[in-house]
């Protein structure tokens, strides 16, 4: 299961990203839950929440039923490049 969503987000979720210098790293898969780490772009990004839930977490879920949520593991605070700066 790791192998197929570990290419489906190379090949379908990672293009639609980079459009905005962002990338998403697949971190795990355990128990029916997907762990991912944001970079690039997202990293930080006002909308990194608008990105994770109704692009990469409608994606990979409608690809493959079985996974439940996909939890962001991401250090938000550490970005260095946000494509939108967070609200303050």
């Amino acid at each position: 299961m790791r192998r197929k969503i570990q290419k489906f987000i190379e090949a379908e979720i990672n293009p639609a990203v980079s459009a905005h210098g962002g990338m998403i790293e697949l971190i795990d898969v355990m128990n029916n839950v997907v762990y991912v780490r944001m970079g690039g772009g997202c990293q930080g990004c006002g909308m990194a929440s608008v990105t994770l839930r109704s692009g990469v977490e409608r994606m990979i879920i409608d690809e493959f039923p079985s996974i439940e949520k996909i939890v962001d593991q991401t250090d938000h605070g550490s970005g260095d490049n946000p494509y939108y700066k967070p609200a303050k």
